[in-house]
């Protein structure tokens, strides 16, 4: 029977990555049956309930089940690693131009018709970003937020 229950576990360890699943927090027949309950152990009964029974899926498509497609959806990982490119990345900002600034940008989600403004507004703070040849990748990506927050046009990435 442990054999089982491990073998059950293991098999839905990777469905249970995202706890809060798309569709909201509500979502699905394994949210109602553990209700009020947490910890590891119960968001796994809950997502498994929700993977086994596609309830959330059809939730979600026909707006019940306390699902709804009307929220954003979030990711509360990492936003870029920088750090790989750190060296590539200062030369590009301090010519203006390059691939490892155009993979930045893509990473952050600038749009494609955002990307040269942002080029250029880094390349124009580029004292700001790299202040001394110190700087780590998160402190270059905090300075980055911080201008890209005082432009009109860059605000809309830093939410």
């Amino acid at each position: 029977m442990k054999k089982y229950i491990t073998s059950i576990i293991l098999l839905t360890a990777s469905s249970t990555a995202f706890a809060e699943a798309p569709g909201g927090p509500n979502c699905g027949w394994g949210n109602m049956l553990f209700d009020g309950t947490s910890g590891l152990g119960n968001h796994i009964f809950a997502s498994t309930t929700n993977g086994t029974s596609g309830n959330a899926t059809f939730g979600m498509t026909s707006g019940t089940n306390g699902c709804s497609t009307n929220g954003t959806l979030t990711y509360g990982g990492k936003e870029i690693v920088m750090s790989p490119i750190m060296d590539e990345f200062s030369e590009d900002v301090a010519r203006g131009h390059g691939d490892a600034l155009d993979a930045v940008a893509v990473m952050m989600g600038i749009e494609p018709q955002d990307r040269d403004a942002f080029a250029e507004t880094m390349h124009e703070n580029f004292a700001v970003i790299f202040p001394s040849e110190d700087v780590t990748a998160g402190e270059a990506l905090t300075a980055m937020h911080g201008i890209m927050q005082n432009d009109e046009l860059l605000t809309k990435y830093t939410v």
